[in-house]
């Protein structure tokens, strides 16, 4: 009876077990199911890479005076990756230095991804990419010798070289829950100015820019949740067609007003965008600052994430 009584305590404990590991597994997307059906998320935590490869944007024009002029291989090879050595132009290089390599960006395509994006990018300042970074080596006549620490993306000649700063790593996160209907945010809000390489959909582990920073007390390692409006949608020039189609179904005697008055000659219910509660569709969490802007990262989306969206600072982070 003692041994009978023992297994059936194991087995019973096991089961507990078991099914408390099942309800803090998370799924694909990052979700911890739960049994109130709150969603508890994951968080990504950005690497190395994501902290020195996610570019910025600044109010504050960087000095140009030095800048890659070519590499061992010039003027066969043009595009320069980890390991290869490149010359630097310019003044003031001292043997054994780092320098991060950064790129002053233009967007080829033009296209405002959100009405008055171009104005509103303008204003915040100078886009920049980071591409890499050097370690001088030599120097000699009027270049600097230096080899490729790490490249981002492949350093061409004209990119800007300025003194490297490091940057703190940003902590692990614990899961938390994500209200998808959380009320305004009393904190700081801003907008997705762009994603990095002017993207305009953007998913876990993006980079992208807000139109907030150190002057509003932004700093790295703060986290934000962005939250779209359905009358964002409205000014999709491609989502918006969806508004447009009929949501009517030939059973209802009664169907949204414009379907009403088509097919039934009776008036249904007038369906308002504007009255739609506004969703949470992500999380960033913020890589580095500029008294004005902030670069970030997407550490958790439940859909796709747009430049235009608002970003406010998460109350339960």
């Amino acid at each position: 009876m003692k041994k009978t009584g023992f297994l059936v305590l194991l087995l019973a404990a096991a089961a507990v077990a078991q099914s408390t590991i099942a309800a803090s597994t998370p799924d694909a997307s990052g979700i911890v199911p739960t049994a109130a059906n709150v969603p508890v998320v994951r968080f990504s935590t950005p690497t190395a890479a994501d902290l020195y490869c996610g570019g910025f944007v600044s109010k504050q024009r960087l000095p140009n005076a030095n800048y890659v002029n070519g590499g061992l291989e010039t003027p066969s090879t043009t595009k320069f990756t980890n390991g290869e050595i490149v010359y630097l132009v310019g003044k003031s290089y001292e043997v054994g230095q780092l320098y991060s390599i950064v790129r002053e960006m233009r967007d080829v395509n033009e296209y405002e991804l959100y009405s008055g994006q171009r104005k509103t990018v303008a204003a915040a300042g100078t886009i920049y990419g980071e591409i890499g970074r050097v370690r001088v080596l030599d120097t000699r006549n009027h270049s600097a010798v230096a080899q490729i620490e790490y490249s981002c993306d492949p350093i061409n000649p004209g990119d800007i070289a300025v003194p490297f700063a490091e940057k703190q790593p940003i902590a692990y996160h614990a899961p938390i829950h994500f209200d998808r209907f959380a009320p305004p945010s009393s904190k700081v809000s801003g907008r997705i100015l762009m994603g990095k390489d002017f993207d305009s959909v953007l998913g876990t582990g993006s980079k992208l820019y807000i139109n907030v920073g150190s002057n509003q007390g932004v700093k790295p390692g703060d986290y934000f949740r962005a939250v779209r409006a359905y009358t964002s949608d409205l000014k999709d020039p491609v989502d918006s067609l969806s508004f447009k189609a009929s949501t009517a179904e030939d059973t209802q005697k009664r169907p949204p007003t414009f379907e009403a008055r088509m097919f039934t000659g009776t008036n249904g219910p007038n369906i308002h965008v504007a009255d739609l509660p506004r969703r949470a569709v992500g999380e960033v969490v913020v890589l580095s600052v500029t008294p004005t802007t902030a670069t970030g990262m997407i550490v958790f989306a439940l859909e796709d994430v747009h430049a235009g969206d608002t970003v406010e600072l998460d109350e339960a982070q």
